[in-house]
C-alpha cells in the first residue's frame, strides 16, 4: 500500500519513510504543502501522514482543502506543538488520529495500519480467505497451516487486492498503489507478480477481469 509522507525536517522525515517502508508501505515523501497538494491530486493514496507546520502550504490548510472537497482519505497529524488546543484544531480541520512529537516509532506505525484497517471496514489486521490467511502485521501468508514464502512485490500486489477484494482492480491502479516516485516499473510487471502468486498461492485466489485487471472475489 501507498502512502504520502508530507513532512519537512529530514531527519524525522527519513525515520518515518525507513520505518514504513521496514512495515512494507510505499512511501513517497512530500517536503512541503504544495508538493504534498500536487501529489494528492495526482495519486491515489491509502493514508496521508501530514505534519502541521509545512512550508508553502500549511498542513492545516491542507487538510481543511482535502475535507472541503469531500476526500475521505485517512489523516494521521503529526506536530511538534502538544497542546491541547493544537490537537483539537488538527481533529476538528478532519485529521482521523494524531501525534506529538517525538513518539514511539511501533506506535506510529500500528496507528496507521489502524487507519488504513478502519477505512477499509475491516475490524482486525488478519485476512482470511478460504485456506489463504494473510497477516499484515507479521507480514506472513500461509495456506493450509503451511508458509508461503513471495517477495516484497507480491507481497504488496496481494495486499492491495485483499484491501479491495470483491473490487476488480486496473492493472495501473496496482502499480501505483505498489511504486513509489523513486521506482523504475517494467511494463509487464504486475503480469509477472500475478503469475508468481498464482503459482505458490493456487490459479483460484487471484482472477483476471479479460481487458482490465485482476480482482481477488468475496470468500
Amino acid at each position: 500500500m501507498r502512502i504520502l509522507l508530507a513532512e519537512d525536517d529530514d531527519l524525522m522525515g527519513s525515520g518515518l519513510e525507513v520505518a514504513l517502508r521496514n512495515a512494507g508501505f510505499t512511501v513517497d515523501w512530500a517536503r512541503d504543502g504544495l508538493h504534498a497538494q500536487v501529489s494528492l491530486a495526482t495519486t491515489h493514496y491509502a493514508l496521508l501522514i501530514l505534519d502541521l507546520g509545512l512550508p508553502t502550504v500549511s498542513g492545516l490548510d491542507l487538510l481543511k482543502s482535502l475535507r472541503h472537497r469531500d476526500d475521505a482519505i485517512p489523516v494521521l497529524v503529526l506536530t511538534a506543538k502538544g497542546t491541547s488546543a493544537d490537537k483539537v484544531l488538527g481533529l476538528d480541520a478532519g485529521a482521523d488520529d494524531y501525534l506529538g512529537k517525538p513518539f514511539d516509532l511501533a506506535e506510529f506505525v500500528s496507528r496507521c495500519r489502524a487507519l488504513i484497517r478502519r477505512s477499509q471496514g475491516r475490524g482486525s489486521d488478519l485476512i482470511r480467505w478460504r485456506s489463504l490467511i494473510v497477516d499484515p502485521v507479521e507480514r506472513t501468508v500461509s495456506r493450509e497451516g503451511m508458509p508461503v514464502p513471495v517477495t516484497a512485490r507480491e507481497w504488496a500486489v496481494l495486499i492491495h487486492l485483499f484491501s479491495h477484494q470483491g473490487q476488480p482492480q486496473p492493472r495501473v491502479r496496482i502499480a501505483e498503489s505498489i511504486y513509489g516516485w523513486q521506482d523504475e516499473i517494467e511494463s509487464n510487471a504486475i503480469e509477472v507478480h500475478v503469475s508468481s502468486l498464482r503459482k505458490k498461492l493456487g490459479g483460484e485466489v487471484i482472477r483476471t477481469v479479460r481487458g482490465f485487471g485482476y480482482v481477488v472475489d468475496k470468500s
